[in-house]
């Protein structure tokens, strides 16, 4: 949320250890993203509606009231989910340090007949429409049926649900953490939540719970009808669009009115074991925030980091119109590789090498698990073999590999943690996303932020991106080295590549 010049993040925090439980709302402050202040918890359980936890929900900025959290409060043992109303005690304290939950008006929704209780949560950010109504989600299923109920309120603390929900999905399962918001048409500026009309798109994005990943679809409200409707031009389900094909999950996206943009933040967990979390004492990371904007497709959004992010780049390294033969490894010295921010442009003269695509391959990560960057292909694989050791015995590649179909070619990218580390008892995916481009000025581009245990991933100008969580035993700190490779045998150019050491964000 930003509210009178401060950036404030809420987030789901253990207090009491580093493993799931005892659910409060952490927050900290920020005036640009990058550098934090901590502060005490915004909420935790501390009423009869919230008694067993407090779980997510949303801020929404109230005019005339000011910031209004709505989250999921537990009940009781049962797991009961209500949602629950809270607001700043001081609206003039900048950092809006303690929070309020009325007892008066909470919990604010309970489920009523036919909606199921124990699975009624995450209420999204509110929007006010032209007929005088707020209104907001709340996640969740019936059955296998994936749900958001739409609610109606005056004053934003009495909600009655719409007669359907706004949208649901069969064979989805529980729908967490929705997300709902427009976006414009053209251009790369954000929507304030309540912006409809001719000139935007809707986006509707659900975290599932079954398979923890997200996915979303792009498509039309009717806000006289109460209904959305995706378009045709992705999935409606699990094989969906996504904003991210690794670890990726509970994201929340909201306007920035100060630079007019839609800012995305996502959760990436451990991929360790709970005893690895417990001996070093935390779990759990937020990815770099991501501006967010529509493709001029029209027909998938575009994510990058935030600009703020380039304020800890460091010293700089290039390395221009660089061949590189099959089999080739050439390293990108100079900089702190396991800290470091790269951007790099790949070229090559031909596509003819391209290998043969089989239509049976449409999932993207069993495609990668399949042919892994040390398997030599025709035009790629090619890319970044990030948190290397000298010798490479560990490393982990994000890297494009290319296909020829009838009609047209398919471009994967990957992020492989298979050989991301020595240690056994991690999970090490083979994480992959298939590119929407157009290769006509055969290149693509690739910028990989890394920070020695997460290395997050932005194909084609933040088409696709991949995030993933990697724990190596050898390739640590100062012991860690950058390459750029190529393993197919079309020659590839390295034609522009930039490569930052970074400095740490300033967190207290």
């Amino acid at each position: 949320m930003y509210y009178n010049g401060i950036y404030h993040l809420f987030y789901q925090y253990n207090p009491k250890g580093s493993v799931w439980g005892n659910i409060v709302w952490a927050h900290a402050v920020s005036r640009d993203l990058i550098n934090w202040k901590n502060l005490e918890h915004a909420l935790y359980p501390s009423k009869p509606f919230d008694k067993f936890g407090c779980w997510s929900g949303s801020a929404t900025v109230v005019p005339g009231k000011g910031p209004v959290i709505l989250y999921t409060g537990i009940a009781d043992e049962n797991n009961t989910q209500v949602q629950c109303y809270a607001a700043p005690e001081d609206l003039s304290d900048p950092y809006l340090r303690k929070w309020v939950k009325p007892d008066s008006i909470n919990p604010i929704l309970v489920a009523d007949k036919g909606v199921n209780g124990s699975a009624f949560r995450d209420p999204t950010t509110g929007w006010w429409s032209k007929d005088g109504h707020w209104r907001m989600l709340v996640g969740s299923r019936r059955k296998r049926r994936g749900i958001a109920y739409l609610y109606r309120s005056m004053d934003f603390v009495k909600w009655i649900r719409a007669k359907h929900p706004i949208h649901s999905t069969a064979a989805t399962g529980m729908w967490e953490c929705p997300d709902f918001y427009p976006v414009s048409l053209k251009g790369k500026e954000g929507l304030d939540t309540s912006d409809e009309g001719n000139h935007v798109k809707h986006v509707l994005k659900n975290s599932l719970d079954v398979t923890r990943f997200e996915y979303y679809t792009l498509g039309t409200y009717f806000p006289n009808k109460d209904r959305y409707i995706p378009e045709n031009t992705s999935e409606d389900g699990w094989g969906g669009l996504r904003y991210d094909y690794g670890n990726f999950y509970a994201s929340k996206s909201f306007f920035d009115p100060s630079r007019n943009r839609r800012i995305l933040w996502g959760w990436a967990n451990e991929s360790d074991t709970k005893e690895d979390d417990v001996n070093k004492g935390w779990a759990g990371i937020q990815a770099i925030p991501r501006t967010l904007w529509l493709d001029p497709t029209g027909r998938q959004l575009v994510q990058w980091p935030v600009e703020e992010l380039n304020s800890l780049r460091g010293k700089e390294v290039n390395m221009n119109n660089h061949k590189l033969e099959k089999g080739e490894y050439v390293e990108v010295g100079g900089i702190t590789a396991a800290q470091a921010d790269v951007e790099v442009t790949f070229s090559f003269s031909s596509l003819d090498k391209a290998e043969e695509y089989d239509p049976s391959w449409s999932n993207a990560q069993d495609l990668c698990a399949q042919k892994g960057s040390k398997l030599q292909g025709g035009v790629g694989p090619f890319g970044l073999l990030t948190l290397a050791s000298e010798k490479l015995e560990e490393f982990t590649p994000v890297f494009f590999r290319i296909f020829k179909a009838p009609n047209k070619h398919v471009v994967l990218l990957c992020s492989d943690a298979r050989s991301s580390s020595l240690k056994s008892n991690l999970y090490k995916p083979a994480f992959a996303g298939f590119v929407d481009v157009d290769l006509t000025t055969k290149k693509l581009s690739l910028r990989s932020l890394i920070d020695h245990s997460v290395v997050e991933s932005f194909g084609e100008g933040g088409k696709t991106n991949i995030l993933s969580r990697v724990y190596p035993q050898l390739a640590v700190t100062n012991e860690a080295h950058l390459f750029v490779f190529n393993n197919g045998t079309e020659p590839i150019t390295v034609e522009n590549l930039k490569a930052w050491s970074m400095k740490s964000a300033d967190i207290n």
